[in-house]
């Protein structure tokens, strides 16, 4: 099993019990159909590396599958993806924003943010006051901050389902992998821009 495998294995031992250390062993043998898909392609394509084609498909798969999962979330609190956008971007400044501000953070021209204003606060999620600018202010209420954690915490059930499968030692490894993954798209950016620049 090697030194490493034989470490993770004491310290499942040590931090779930003997138990749930036997079902982890018993997952880690376990095929998914990214598996049959590397079988698939590795004859027609020879130099194929397993592993990163492996990963590469599995947080492809991961990443929609916890998108269409936020849109359930969204949905059972009865909230469009550009309505819970302006919720968010609220509750992250403080409870308040003006509405250019909130235009120039969605991407999104100052009348469709209005429109969207205009269903939430029929919603009493958000209320608009004069801000003694050209601009309006709008406040987040104490209902749209309730339908906002309600929605952030249905979504975070199936996160934390998903991951509930990685002990604490497995997730802490596997968010250090994924970030150096993600440093190496910035480098990858900050080559190119530069390239661009010559």
């Amino acid at each position: 099993m090697g030194q490493w495998g034989y470490q993770r294995q004491h310290d499942a031992l040590d931090v779930d019990g003997e138990a749930e250390a036997e079902q982890r062993d018993a997952l880690e043998g376990a095929r998914d159909w990214v598996e049959d898909h590397l079988d698939r392609w590795q004859p027609v394509l020879p130099d194929l590396n397993r592993h990163v084609e492996g990963a590469v498909t599995r947080m492809q798969y991961l990443a929609d599958h916890l998108r269409r999962s936020g849109e359930r979330a969204l949905a059972e609190c009865g909230l469009r993806r550009e309505e819970h956008e302006v919720l968010h971007l609220l509750a992250g400044n403080s409870g308040q924003a003006d509405l250019t501000g909130l235009a120039v953070d969605l991407g999104a021209a100052p009348n469709a943010v209005s429109e969207l204003l205009d269903v939430l606060e029929q919603r009493d999620l958000v209320a608009r006051t004069a801000s003694g600018g050209p601009s309006p202010q709008v406040v987040l209420t104490d209902e749209g901050r309730s339908v906002w954690l309600a929605a952030i915490e249905t979504a975070a059930e199936e996160e934390r389902r998903l991951f509930g499968v990685l002990d604490w030692h497995e997730q802490r490894l596997l968010a250090g992998l994924l970030r150096q993954i993600m440093l190496a798209t910035r480098s990858d950016s900050e080559s190119s821009g530069a390239s661009g620049q010559e």
